[in-house]
């Protein structure tokens, strides 16, 4: 089995002992959510620092009997308190998602830092080439974001642009009203037009990964202000009816027809 691309798991109990023991000791990435689910992190976290505190580990011991999002969020703070900046800079180059995953709560949690700031220090991780460590690093500096709307809008607006269509996706999908494995941002339940510059920049994006984000906010936003959502699709129908417009349009108001 090849340590750097293999099939994947879709079920825990399928995962081989081989492929399991691999994860967990960082020298392999998971190549499905099932796996990066099973890899056992107090492991892992044995294995890439060797050298914590024995308070540290039984923190991490307790960790891992909690949800993944807190787990992952837990690990975060822990080796930030334990290495500091000197521990971002080795997750972030290490060779398991499930470490570079940690890296995005450590720069989610690293105090002192303005919106601006964060968001540089995350562009490397939203832009891996993991979708698991993708998904982490929005999940990990949406909190900052959702407390200035009109501010974390404005700075993601250059990122509609970039060249990586997994930097324009994160300008969607970090701001979803309602998310996934993260807290709702009321605002934008209420008022999703203070999103609307972004969505307007992506509307046509040629990527598939880039409209099902924009599609899935829209939907997010249906849930609250359907009304709304019709009126957005019909307009851009009307200003841009690309192939990209329409699929967006079509899977946004899928729970509206």
């Amino acid at each position: 089995m090849s340590k750097s691309l293999h099939k994947g798991a879709t079920r825990i109990a399928d995962i081989a002992p081989e492929t399991l023991a691999a994860l967990s000791c960082g020298e392999l990435q998971s190549a499905t959510l099932t796996e990066g689910l099973a890899v056992d992190q107090s492991v892992l976290l044995r294995t890439v620092f060797p050298d914590l505190s024995a308070e540290a580990l039984s923190s991490a011991d307790a960790l891992c009997q909690q949800g993944i999002v807190k787990r992952m969020q837990g690990m975060g703070r822990l080796l930030l308190n334990e290495l500091g900046s000197d521990g971002i800079r080795q997750c972030l180059v290490h060779h398991s998602d499930t470490v570079r995953g940690w890296a995005c709560f450590m720069l989610g949690a690293q105090p002192g830092l303005d919106i601006q700031a964060r968001l540089e220090a995350i562009r490397p991780l939203a832009n891996d080439g993991h979708f698991g460590v993708r998904e982490w690093s929005w999940i990990a500096i949406r909190p900052h974001l959702s407390e200035n709307l009109e501010l974390s809008v404005k700075l993601l607006l250059a990122w509609t642009q970039a060249p990586s269509e997994r930097l324009r996706r994160f300008a969607s999908e970090v701001l979803r009203p309602r998310g996934v494995w993260c807290a709702h941002i009321n605002p934008l339940k209420q008022q999703p037009a203070l999103a609307l510059p972004l969505l307007s920049a992506l509307r046509s994006d040629e990527a598939v990964y880039v409209q099902d984000s924009v599609a899935n906010w829209l939907n997010d936003a249906a849930k609250d202000q359907p009304e709304w959502v019709r009126d957005v699709c019909r307009k851009w129908l009307q200003d841009n009816p690309s192939s990209a417009t329409r699929r967006i349009c079509q899977r946004a108001q899928r729970n509206l027809r």
